[in-house]
């Protein structure tokens, strides 16, 4: 990628932003699923700065076995560290360990991006919640072992013994913390930054007029698309009220029987990084297989969610969209633009270019349902502006 490479930085010349790398991404055999989810996640700002912050405290020879989250922090740490600014990396252990780990991605077909996206941050979670574990477990047998010696710290025969001390208990305990705070995948200090927001469930029975209300955590949003529709329109059918009668009915506790019911989805919790999945793959039942939604739905750059049961409204910054290029589910390609101090860059696997803003907006879908576009936004990255105006936006 030297000439493309070159053709950016002459590009961007001297607004090239300081400490900032752009690079591509190696192909190995339809994994484009995977590198433009890594490319959105990469300039997701504080999921990135964390990964680097947990790499460089768990870098030494005594780390544990590797998984999906060493090595993640590990590519993270190869892009942002090169000499030159811009070129080609080879996410080679990263796909090999994604492989290992789930069959679903072992072959060479054609894979979906946000079953990919739910994956990794799954598994990132469960990681962090076992060594969480393994501090709690050591702390908890440290003081049981100082209270079984009479608080003398481990002494024996007058010399001070050095606790056994696990890379978990030395470097990870604090990250954890930051890290992983209740599930929510980062954390900064005392202002959460985090990708995993709650919606609450509110069901009312017709009857006796009590409301059921069940939370529920989520990674990002899945929404129903309709033909020239915008995320704002989707985003208020999520939330609109369902009325549960005939074989639907809901049972009420109070009532102790079968109720006619209004049921809602509504966002208790927004969090800071919004993450949004178009529906644009739907089960055809007279065809009997999937067939992709090519509708045209608008996303705007700035997107305010009014469907919270916070006081305020939340306004979100679009910084990152994965795009599915293709007009089936089974086959296709990935793509992803993303915004970088106030830049928008174009990721195609190695490729990597930069991009007018106003390009965004050809990404929307088709607004027939034949149309030679077939490049269509499909996974939407925003960024709260709500939460904390100090920190810098990407």
């Amino acid at each position: 990628m030297g000439a493309a490479g070159s053709k950016l930085e002459k590009a961007l010349g001297d607004q090239f932003p300081e400490g900032e790398r752009y690079f591509g991404l190696e192909n190995f055999g339809n994994t484009c699923y995977c590198n433009s989810v890594l490319q959105a996640l990469y300039f997701c700002v504080p999921f990135r700065e964390k990964l680097l912050e947990y790499y460089e405290k768990n870098k030494n020879p005594a780390d544990p076995e590797e998984n999906l989250l060493t090595c993640l922090a590990d590519l993270f740490t190869q892009i942002s560290s090169q000499k030159k600014k811009t070129g080609v990396i080879a996410p080679k252990r990263f796909v090999q360990r994604v492989r290992k780990e789930n069959e679903l991605f072992r072959g060479y077909m054609h894979q979906d991006a946000h079953e990919f996206l739910n994956f990794l941050l799954n598994e990132l979670v469960d990681i962090l919640e076992k060594e969480s574990s393994a501090v709690k477990d050591f702390s908890e047998k440290s003081s049981s072992e100082k209270i079984t010696n009479g608080q003398r710290n481990g002494q024996a025969n007058g010399v001070q013994k050095e606790p056994l001390v696990t890379w978990v208990h030395k470097n990870f305990q604090l990250t954890f913390m930051e890290f992983c705070q209740n599930l929510k995948l980062l954390y900064v200090a005392d202002d959460e930054i985090s990708i995993q927001g709650i919606l609450t469930n509110e069901t009312k029975c017709l009857r006796c007029e009590t409301v059921t209300a069940r939370d529920e955590t989520f990674f990002d949003l899945s929404l129903d698309i309709e033909q020239n529709s915008s995320i704002t329109s989707c985003l208020k059918n999520f939330s609109s009220t369902e009325t549960l009668n005939a074989e639907d009915k809901f049972f009420c506790d109070k009532c102790c029987s079968l109720q006619e019911a209004q049921k809602r989805m509504k966002i208790k919790k927004p969090p800071h990084i919004l993450v949004i999945h178009l529906k644009r793959f739907k089960y055809i039942e007279n065809l009997g297989r999937y067939k992709k939604l090519s509708y045209r739905v608008v996303f705007p750059l700035e997107l305010k969610l009014t469907n919270t049961m916070e006081d305020a409204d939340s306004e979100y910054s679009l910084f990152a969209v994965v795009v599915h290029v293709g007009t089936g589910p089974n086959h296709g390609h990935y793509v992803s633009l993303v915004k970088s101090h106030n830049h928008w860059l174009f990721f195609d696997d190695e490729n990597v270019e930069i991009i007018d803003e106003s390009a965004v907006q050809t990404f929307f879908g088709s607004a027939q349902e034949y149309s030679s576009n077939s490049e269509h936004g499909y996974i939407l990255f925003y960024e709260s502006l709500t939460n904390d105006t100090s920190q810098p936006k990407f």
